[in-house]
């Protein structure tokens, strides 16, 4: 674990010493369960990065690795935002998903961290399971919003079916795309009666508790990432790290950069992207960047922007076919 820890802090002090990292105004730790390292680690990580004042600094969590001393540890550390991967309070759906521990570990973790005195915290909550029925979903959201402190930020994801994975094999647990958009759908019209804003398809949040981090992505942002398979976009070129763990290490304890691969955006190509990013918020796209005939139903007309509605969202990428600028072979 440390060996891995190590070569993150030396790939990121080998930016920081070529100029491209100058102060993050928020920082991620996530893709995968970074809290099973612990807080001693992280912020070994966090003390590399040096964020700015007032930066956001998010950790993603597993229920079972999350204790009072764990959140404490993390906020002596710089860490303002927790997102804890619950998937669901179902006891059956959580089995189905891989996922072994008992929806109580879940509630007795966002217990802990609504008294850590974090500035703010997430869940996340997937849907979509073979065995999930829609009252299993229900049942997740509708605990959520009933606790003593809930979430000020959820976000919904689809299950989706990942090459290579044991649920690709398994076509009993292939999701229905329907039974999605009719979680997807239970997902809005229950946030959105607790007062909750949806800004990106998935995310939902209550006033003044957006991630600042993935705002970044969807505005088409400068990031960078660490580790192994971390992506990066900075200006018109985009880059990603090696995806296995050996390679990663050899390299960058080799002196080596571990980036993988790179990509320069064209200007047409940018715009095009911006306008895919911006379509998937609650910004929505200029009027004019759409061809909104034919999916009237699909769009709400606001301030001269086209927006996604419910339905809208449910095909966002059916929409985004009909943006200007797109090449002809992607009709």
């Amino acid at each position: 674990m440390w060996r891995y820890i190590d070569a993150v802090r030396a790939e990121i002090e080998a930016a920081r010493a070529s100029g491209m990292l100058r102060g993050a105004s928020s920082v991620y730790l996530g893709g995968g369960t970074p809290s099973l390292v612990g807080a001693d680690a992280l912020a070994a990580l966090l003390g590399s990065i040096d964020p700015v004042p007032g930066a956001e600094v998010s950790v993603e969590c597993n229920p079972t690795s999350t204790t009072p001393e764990l959140l404490d540890g993390l906020l002596a550390a710089g860490v303002t935002r927790i997102s804890l991967g619950v998937q669901s309070l179902s006891a059956k759906v959580l089995a189905s998903l891989g996922r072994d521990e008992p929806p109580e570990d879940s509630l007795a973790a966002l217990g802990a961290i609504a008294k850590a005195g974090f500035s703010t915290f997430s869940v996340d909550l997937v849907y979509g399971a073979a065995a999930e029925t829609d009252e299993d979903f229900e049942h997740s959201l509708s605990t959520l919003l009933g606790l003593a402190v809930p979430p000020p930020h959820v976000s919904c994801y689809a299950l989706t079916v990942e090459p290579g994975t044991a649920l690709a094999r398994d076509r009993a647990r292939h999701p229905d795309d329907d039974v999605s958009a009719t979680r997807y759908g239970i997902a809005d019209a229950l946030l959105g009666a607790a007062g909750y804003e949806w800004y990106e398809i998935s995310n939902f949040a209550l006033d003044g508790h957006r991630c600042r981090h993935n705002m970044a992505y969807w505005d088409e942002g400068d990031y960078l990432g660490f580790g192994c398979a971390a992506h990066s976009h900075v200006g018109s070129r985009r880059f990603s790290n090696v995806v296995d763990i050996g390679r990663y290490l050899s390299r960058v304890e080799g002196g080596a950069s571990a980036v993988a691969r790179t990509e320069e955006l064209s200007g047409a190509a940018r715009e095009l992207e911006a306008l895919e990013l911006s379509l998937r918020t609650s910004a929505g796209v200029p009027l004019e960047a759409l061809e909104v005939g034919g999916i009237e139903h699909l769009v709400s007309l606001e301030d001269g922007r086209a927006v996604l509605n419910v339905a809208g969202r449910m095909l966002a990428d059916e929409v985004a076919l009909r943006l200007h600028g797109r090449p002809r072979e992607a009709d």
